[in-house]
């Protein structure tokens, strides 16, 4: 009967579907203990529904945003530890545009935005990298090509690759247990998707909406948006088929101002780029000078960027049931997703020489610069620099599915579970994925960046006669053709069984096991002409192919945009046109207007994982009310093999008394790397209601994540110049062991109606294993030092210990012609150098002793993190209104913490990624209509650290959607993405130091869905 009633439970409430997810049978044991101990179910609290309509016998059908929050309520509150949820209000029907956006809504989760969409999640103060990501309880792999300047190499999972519209719950584990996968230290969260036969009978949902994006460049297209969903059933509901299409197109604008950093100088410090020492005729052109002890950060480059955004994209999902007998259900499905993107950008930037400069400081020990000006000569060339870029992409993520549950006789229920799932990025088109062209004007005689707004305002000025916006005088200069290629494939078999043992004590049993068999291939090829002087004249160019450009209006409602010195104009160009017209006149690709760069960085890594896991969930009544005990352990055995394509050297030479290389013959080949690792991960969970509706909760657990596929790589490379003493170099660390967390988490929580309910939180995370770099010594391809053995011996012995390095080359070049390559003249003699000696080539032989190479490595450090904070929600019915409130607060506080007082030559160590947060929402839900507003805030965090920090700066957002529905079925919608314009800034030390900023805009949409 056990299982009965749960199924009972979820044909009562609609929009909860069945909970045993594949690898999750401890969720399936919690919902059937729910549904057991006294737990509020639907008869347990009385209400009446805002948006209800009577059905046969007792059920009671609730519909709109209150299915939705009863649902994501059921999951938390049954659910084993801390989780949380957010459900569909109905089928095709997610309270957001986008996955991510939704999830910042639950209590500790916040997300980091891309092209103005929400892109990855941030949960409990760890970034994308420190959350797994499941598809009905599936590893997912993960697609994405990075920033373009090297290989891609991260495990965060970019939910701007899936439309919300077949998705119908997101699940966040911030707790471990033994029966998920491990790989999250932040959270396991698990996207669910629709069953067939969870719901019997003929459902559907078709949705057709236009967008537009207020952030468009130019014109405002409205751009189309259609999903479908249809779920039947048949055969007396044995049979069952569930089939999902959505397609969204987005045309939108992403406008920055950035501006790039020297390190962190100390007042005292002599450095090119650092300010004029006292005494030095230039710092009399500084105002309010950073002290000998002070930090400070002058600008290097600064640019206005202007890009458009076309984004199509396609999802997809058949789920085919069969369910013979009522023990026996089979599942195929085929989800499929693809994320176009393409991105153009013009910009216009300058770059300082740190000459002939003045400059204004705010006070310290960390200032910031008020403004910073260089002056130029005549003579110099200065260029203002007119760029573009073409970035393009595309995401295909494709999973194939097969899924086997026997309810077998006394109590044991058995799932086997497989999948292949493939991820795979790359360009589409024939220049790469990331592409620049630079072009100038030259004769700058001035330039300044002014601090003093939000915006930072560039400005310059020409010297006379040289007009910026003439454009017979723009002249092509440097360009980069980046390509990078990036696939994931993970083939996943689990075995999981749930033993129902009904008994006083013991209450079930979950055990099994999983396979993961997780290959990579990160790939990168780079072209690139560094000819920023000037690749040819001006007159090559033909005045058509460029366009003028505007400033102003891009950063409209900044401070500082109106500024009367702000850049008013610049050129932006025909790209294609433009590679194409470079190509044959300077052979940028070598003439053939082929601009995909081949491959020299190609990393290929296979991490093979087993791990059995049991869990025993115990049940008693304590102090006379319900209480539960679940304690379980997962084994990880993870093998890593790893190898990478580096160029092979072929030899070294002596080529001067102190400089020494390495030769390259042009050929490479893999070199590969093993590791290996355990982990016994051990999980508890308490609960147990004091008094009726009230849960307290205690977890203790072990969780992991695994290192970057770039520190695992198996590739060595050496650097190609070295000294006598030795050489440099880098490779991977295969043998890296996972980042391990420590957690405790306590909660309690007052369930005190259906869809109502108040919780505090408290979690602590003490994780170890972070990765730093170390320096190994060791030859490397059998490489000789042509500076050393028999040879060089020869030599001293003959001419004594204190012969120079030019001396000895002379008896070698002398002594042993062979082995040498000696420059001639037209007569044949030597040539030879101011001091007399022979120039040319000694080259290492066998025999010669080994160059030691001091290799670059990652290592596990024994530098430890301490993340603890709070978490505070309430979500509330009120009454009978319609109306309704959700508000949660999360505190965050950590143990290594930047300190911006510190300049760049002290390495330092520092936790990224933690911020407060919270999000309010407001809705009503009643006589059809449904209306939302929610407003969602971070605070200020540590982006990235390293001998320079980078911050985000607090962001706030308010989203708002209404919808009414005519008739049965029939609604229509309206939807408000960042309605209030919400704008980014970025800054480094101090908050002047700004690195980039970001205006913000709303997007808008409109449309109609009909369910039946």
């Amino acid at each position: 009967m056990r299982g009965f009633r749960a199924r009972s439970l979820s044909r009562l409430v609609i929009g909860t579907s069945a909970l045993a997810l594949v690898g999750l049978p401890g969720m399936a044991a919690a919902q059937d203990a729910a549904a057991t101990v006294g737990n509020p179910g639907p008869s347990d609290i009385q209400d009446t529904p805002a948006t209800s309509e009577p059905t046969t016998g007792d059920d009671i059908v609730v519909t709109g945003i209150r299915a939705s929050l009863r649902e994501s309520v059921d999951i938390k509150r049954d659910g084993q530890g801390i989780v949380d949820a957010i459900s569909a209000e109905d089928i095709g029907k997610f309270p957001d545009t986008n996955l991510a956006e939704s999830l910042q809504r639950i209590t500790g989760v916040s997300i980091d935005r891309s092209n103005g969409e929400g892109s990855f999640v941030t949960v409990r103060g760890f970034g994308p990298e420190f959350n797994l990501v499941t598809l009905n309880g599936r590893q997912m792999p993960t697609s994405s090509l990075g920033d373009g300047l090297s290989a891609p190499s991260s495990r965060s999972f970019d939910f701007a690759n899936l439309a919300s519209e077949g998705i119908s719950a997101v699940e966040v584990y911030k707790t471990g247990r033994a029966a998920v996968p491990s790989g999250g230290i932040g959270s396991s969260i698990n996207i669910r998707t629709p069953r067939p036969l969870d719901k019997p009978g003929l459902r559907g949902s078709i949705a057709a909406k236009g967008v537009l994006d207020a952030s468009r460049n130019g014109k405002d297209p409205i751009t189309p948006e259609v999903s479908g969903i249809i779920s039947t059933t048949f055969a007396d509901n044995r049979i069952g088929v569930l089939l999902t299409g959505i397609y969204q197109r987005r045309k939108a604008s992403v406008n920055n101002a950035s501006v790039g950093y020297r390190d962190g100088y100390l007042g005292s410090e002599n450095n090119w780029g650092s300010l004029a020492q006292p005494g030095d005729p230039r710092a009399a052109n500084i105002t309010n000078r950073p002290d000998a002890t002070d930090v400070y950060e002058v600008p290097q480059n600064a640019g206005y960027d202007f890009t458009d955004i076309d984004r199509e994209r396609i999802n997809g999902q058949l789920v085919l049931q069969f369910r013979p007998v009522e023990e026996l259900t089979a599942t195929v499905d085929y989800t499929y997703s693809r994320n176009d993107i393409e991105g153009r950008n013009s910009s216009v930037g300058i770059w300082f020489n740190h000459n002939d400069t003045s400059s204004a400081w705010t006070d310290g020990p960390v200032a910031g610069p008020v403004f910073y000006t260089e002056r130029f000569g005549a003579n110099e060339g200065k260029d203002l620099a007119y760029s573009g870029a073409l970035t393009t992409s595309r995401s295909e993520n494709k999973s194939l599915g097969g899924n086997l549950t026997w309810n077998a006789p006394g109590g044991v229920t058995m799932t086997l579970d497989a999948h292949h799932s493939t991820a795979e990025s790359k360009p589409t088109n024939r220049y790469g994925n990331s592409v620049s062209v630079g072009n100038a004007v030259f004769g700058i005689q001035n330039q300044t960046i002014n601090f003093e707004n939000y915006l930072p305002v560039l400005s310059y000025n020409m010297y006379p006669g040289i007009d910026p916006l003439n454009v017979s005088l723009i002249t092509p200069t440097g360009n980069a053709f980046r390509n990078s290629y990036f696939k994931d494939r993970i083939n996943q078999v689990q075995l999981a069984g749930h033993y129902d043992h009904d008994g006083a004590f013991l209450d079930s049993i979950d055990f099994g096991v999983s396979y993961v068999n997780n290959k990579v291939r990160s790939a990168y090829g780079v072209i690139q002409n560094d000819t920023w002087g000037g690749a040819g004249p001006a007159s090559d160019i033909p005045d058509d192919i460029f366009h003028l450009a505007t400033v102003p209006d891009k950063f409209d409602g900044l401070g500082g945009a109106n500024d009367p010195a702000i850049i008013k104009q610049f050129y932006t160009f025909d790209f294609e046109r433009m590679v194409e017209l470079i190509d044959r006149l300077y052979k940028t690709c070598g003439g053939d207007n082929d601009c995909r760069a081949p491959f020299n960085t190609d990393r290929r890594t296979t991490e093979k994982t087993l791990s059995p896991f049991i869990q025993i969930n115990n049940k008693f009544d304590l102090f006379s009310r319900p209480a539960h005990l679940i304690a379980g352990v997962r084994y990880d055995q993870t093998l890593v093999n790893s190898s990478a394509l580096v160029p092979v050297p072929s030899g070294t030479r002596w080529v001067s008394q102190n400089e020494f290389g390495v030769i390259y013959s042009g050929a490479s080949a893999f070199t590969r790397f093993k590791g290996e690792y355990q982990n016994w991960l051990p999980a508890f969970d308490f609960d147990m209601q004091p008094i009726e509706n009230v849960k307290l909760r205690a977890s203790y657990s072990h969780t992991i994540t695994r290192a970057d596929y770039a520190s695992l790589q198996g590739g060595r490379t050496i650097d190609q110049l070295f000294r006598v003493g030795g050489g440099t170099g880098q490779q991977g660390n295969p043998g890296l062991i996972p980042y391990k967390s420590k957690n405790i988490d306590l909660s309690a929580e007052w369930y005190y109606s259906r869809e109502s309910y108040i919780s505090v939180g408290y979690f602590h995370k003490d994780v170890e294993n972070f990765i730093s770099s170390t320096q190994v010594n060791t030859p490397a391809f059998d490489l000789t030092n042509p500076a050393s053995g028999p040879r060089y011996r020869a030599a001293v012995a003959a001419l004594g210990a204190n012969a120079s390095g030019g001396a000895i080359r002379d008896y070698i070049f002398t002594n042993f012609p062979s082995t040498t390559r000696p420059n001639l003249n037209a007569a044949g003699g030597f040539v030879r150098d101011a001091t007399g000696f022979i120039t040319g080539d000694i080259f290492g032989v066998a025999g010669d002793d080994p160059v030691n190479f001091q290799i670059g490595t990652p290592v596990n450090s024994d530098q430890t993190g301490k993340i603890d904070g709070f978490e505070f929600a309430v979500q509330h019915r009120f009454w009978d209104t319609g109306f309704g409130t959700i508000l949660n607060y999360t505190i965050v506080n950590g143990d290594a913490r930047y300190n911006n007082a510190l300049p760049a030559s002290v390495t330092q160590f520092a936790l990224v990624g933690l911020s407060d947060s919270a999000n309010a929402v407001g809705y009503y839900d009643k006589n059809g209509i449904q209306a939302r507003v929610a407003y969602n805030w971070r605070a200020e965090f540590l982006a990235s650290t390293g001998i320079n920090p980078t911050y985000v700066q607090a962001y706030g957002q308010v989203d708002a959607s209404a919808s009414y529905e005519f008739t049965k079925g029939l609604t229509a919608f309206v939807e408000a993405i960042n309605l209030t314009g919400s704008s980014r800034r970025g800054h480094r030390r101090s908050d002047n130091n700004v690195t980039f900023v970001q205006p913000g805009y709303a997007r808008y949409s409109a449309g109609m869905r009909f369910s039946f």
